[in-house]
């Protein structure tokens, strides 16, 4: 990919708990079903965890989905920009593994781990990571809210990490990171059984405030999912890498009981990519997963690679266009 130094900054935006087909398989010209219509906000939490992944598709009650109506800015941003359609969150499970992939291109966990959320000493992992490959160039990089960076000891306690409420801020005076990563606060993250109108919202206002700061032309975005949620994508995974317990660094995360089963990838979540040089009205087709967001950021910044999975990622380039002028912000 020849970007001529055009992007200077990539924020990343994770938000919680949708498949594609949840989110999008009613966007016109999509891989996408139609399916019932769900409940906003959602009655209650679907199980996600890996082993209700395995049964994923016996869960008829969450082949449900949502429309425009429901999450309209979304729907703007894929038309003004890029939709990813064969997008896959990394890990077939819940949310840690696939937050820890987005920033290590590893997770040695396939379930969440112990004292989620909160990890303590004796919980943390030795990894290498995208943020310390950043410093190590003389980079910058934050965290805005999130947790899954405190489980790797190298980034425990580093500067760099902020509440979520000061990424807008941030950005609308041009004092962004050289890679952001951006959670959405409580209530608006949206996991079930939150509101996805609001949250989608909050996601929206964000990217607002990169397009009216001084740091737009420079300035690439992706908006994805950690994990499906419980919710049912019509799209079969493809199985590229299984679990073993040694792959875990602590016993109580090694699960010999999924020894064998699918590791990489879980189900296709959305994938938003909004940028000056975004290709506009574009629904990318190329197989991509979270890694693909590291990858990008490596060949952005010419960074090492962190391991195997990352060195034969897809880099995102096919939802780029960096011969054309720089596309202004949309107003809507």
């Amino acid at each position: 990919m020849t970007t001529n130094n055009k992007i200077k900054h990539i924020v990343i935006i994770v938000k919680e708990n949708h498949t594609f087909d949840n989110y999008f398989g009613t966007f016109p010209g999509a891989n996408g079903v139609h399916l019932n219509h769900a409940a906003n906000p959602p009655a209650n939490d679907p199980n996600h965890r890996h082993e209700a992944w395995m049964k994923r598709e016996s869960s008829s009650q969450y082949h449900v989905q949502y429309v425009e109506a429901d999450i309209p800015g979304y729907f703007q941003l894929a038309r003004a920009f890029t939709l990813c359609d064969n997008f896959f969150s990394e890990v077939a499970g819940p949310s840690t593994p696939s937050h820890l992939m987005l920033i290590a291109a590893a997770a040695p966990i396939i379930n969440n781990p112990h004292n989620h959320y909160r990890p303590n000493a004796s919980d943390l992992y030795d990894m290498p990571s995208l943020p310390i490959n950043l410093e190590q160039a003389h980079l910058t990089w934050g965290f805005y809210g999130g947790y899954a960076h405190k489980y790797i000891r190298a980034l425990k306690n580093r500067p760099g990490t902020h509440d979520a409420t000061k990424f807008a801020t941030d950005a609308r005076s041009g004092a962004l990171s050289s890679v952001s990563w951006v959670y959405a606060p409580s209530g608006l993250s949206e996991h079930p059984t939150q509101n996805v109108t609001a949250g989608s919202q909050w996601t929206v206002d964000q990217i607002k405030a990169v397009g009216a700061g001084p740091l737009w032309n420079q300035t690439a975005i992706f908006v994805t999912w950690d994990d499906w949620g419980g919710w049912y994508d019509h799209v079969v995974p493809p199985k590229v890498e299984a679990w073993n317990s040694s792959m875990a660094q602590r016993k109580q995360d090694a699960f010999p009981q999924f020894n064998g089963q699918q590791f990489r990838y879980g189900s296709r979540v959305p994938c938003l990519v909004i940028s000056p040089f975004a290709k506009q009205r574009h629904i990318s087709r190329v197989l991509h997963s979270h890694v693909s967001v590291v990858k990008f950021c490596e060949t952005i910044f010419g960074l090492s690679h962190l391991n195997a999975r990352d060195a034969a990622a897809d880099d995102m380039s096919d939802c780029f266009d960096f011969t054309k002028a720089p596309t202004p912000f949309p107003h809507f």
